[in-house]
């Protein structure tokens, strides 16, 4: 189930925000750059990242002004710092929430860092992750972009928007994943046309709160990975020595976005910062079958038919998935950007599961392509975790239209189920270790 996305009023604007867990602690996010509440939940790493925040806090999100799906606004009226800070007040009033910590992420952090010293009564910690206090280099600022290099990048944000654009600074890690690359590209799109990402972007270049770091008296933790390719660790270092009492935990990795990589790392800091102890329910470990479906030429046929019809289509597709998932037995785990995520308890189920939604989706005009893997799962509270999930979605991103795909593993598995298989060569997975030999099921004869 996803959260319901409710509306705040700060002054004449409606701010989109939902509010997840019911934990005694509140904690706003405060994105960076653009975000989509809604959309947010699509991509299966931040949903388990979000799902984590909340498994310990009241966790409140929100679209400010300008982006996703709070109220537009013209692009020389994007919001001020100041008029960001009524947004959050905005949607803390709205949300119930008397006090709260904020967790200020990239672009985030300066206004959650303002927010902390002008509403200390209703500020019980900062947390900040991946962020600055000034934009452009100086003299005595030497980790940031020149002015120079800022505005070649705003030409090549606004040149290349529309897919997903600068990947490879914002989740190097992931950056060649097909997955990832046709959610974030969308998660770009509705967050922000061209001229507003832009726009966003340009009004940061005048950020500069140095001045307010020794102001600022709650406590505060300042996460940095020492990699990140976006915004260089020099400046949490800078912040961390100028905010009195400031915690600054260094971690690795190279990609900017929280959720990417290892983002339970980031969540376990966060978690003993803001409660004092560091607690994950324990999951429950199955051998299972992982199924990845996908939609084939989405994005063209949403265009090609129109809101009112996609909308139609989307609804026909999800019907006709899950009746083929009950059918062989199988438990829907999550529905995710145009396909779904499943597990079942036997491989020849789940392999005959895909090949009867590759051929019924036929009868809607449309194609889907499938991948799967076997192996040990961690089932949570906020869903599935394991290296077999991963292996199960670079399965299908080898998959072409009507091909079902499998893992090795399965196809050994099922030997003897009258099923048969045709060699599609030995493949690299991204992020998964070794090579792996994939084969492709041959369609059961009527």
């Amino acid at each position: 189930m996803r959260p319901t996305t409710r509306y705040a009023k700060s002054g004449d604007y409606s701010i989109a925000y939902q509010v997840v867990g019911d934990a005694p602690l509140d904690l706003v996010y405060v994105p960076g750059f653009v975000s989509h509440v809604e959309h947010a939940w699509e991509d299966p790493d931040f949903a388990l990242f979000l799902g984590r925040l909340a498994s310990f806090s009241r966790l409140i999100l929100f679209d400010k002004r300008g982006t996703g799906l709070s109220d537009r606004v013209p692009v020389q009226k994007l919001p001020t710092l100041e008029e960001r800070m009524d947004d959050v007040r905005a949607v803390m009033d709205a949300a119930g929430s008397g006090k709260a910590a904020l967790f200020g992420v990239s672009e985030g952090g300066p206004m959650s860092m303002l927010f902390a010293t002008t509403y200390p009564e209703r500020i019980s910690a900062l947390v900040l992750y991946g962020t600055y206090a000034k934009r452009v280099r100086g003299d005595d600022y030497p980790w940031a972009p020149t002015i120079e290099e800022h505005r070649e990048n705003l030409d090549a944000v606004q040149r290349e928007w529309g897919g997903p654009n600068q990947a490879e600074a914002w989740a190097p890690s992931v950056a060649d994943d097909d997955r990832f690359k046709r959610w974030w590209g969308q998660y770009l799109r509705l967050g922000a046309s061209p001229a507003a990402a832009r726009a966003v972007l340009e009004m940061t270049l005048a950020i500069d709160v140095r001045d307010i770091l020794p102001a600022i008296r709650v406590p505060t933790l300042i996460l940095h990975r020492t990699g990140d390719r976006r915004i260089d660790v020099g400046g949490g270092r800078y912040m961390a020595e100028r905010i009195p009492d400031a915690r600054l935990v260094e971690l690795s990795g190279i990609d900017h976005l929280p959720w990417v990589g290892d983002g339970d790392a980031i969540v376990d800091e966060v978690e003993e910062f803001l409660t004092g102890s560091r607690h994950a329910a324990e999951p429950t470990r199955v051998l299972a079958t992982v199924l990845f479906t996908d939609m084939v030429e989405s994005t063209n046929r949403a265009v090609q038919l129109g809101d009112a019809r996609w909308r139609a289509l989307i609804s026909d597709h999800d019907r006709l998935v899950r009746d083929e998932l009950r059918r062989f037995r199988g438990r829907e785990i999550d529905r995710r950007g145009d396909g779904f995520l499943a597990i079942f308890d036997g491989p020849a189920r789940a392999i005959r599961s895909a090949l009867a939604i590759a051929e019924r989706a036929h009868e809607l005009g449309i194609q889907v392509r499938a991948g799967l893997h076997t192996g040990e799962l961690d089932i949570t509270e906020s869903g599935i975790a394991g290296i077999a999930v991963h292996i199960g979605a670079r399965v299908m991103s080898l998959a072409g239209p009507d091909e079902v795909l499998v893992s090795s593993t399965v196809k050994d598995l099922v030997a003897g189920s009258g099923l048969s298989f045709a060699e599609k060569g030995t493949h690299e997975l991204k992020g998964v270790p070794g090579a792996w030999r994939i084969f492709r099921v041959e369609p059961i004869a009527p």
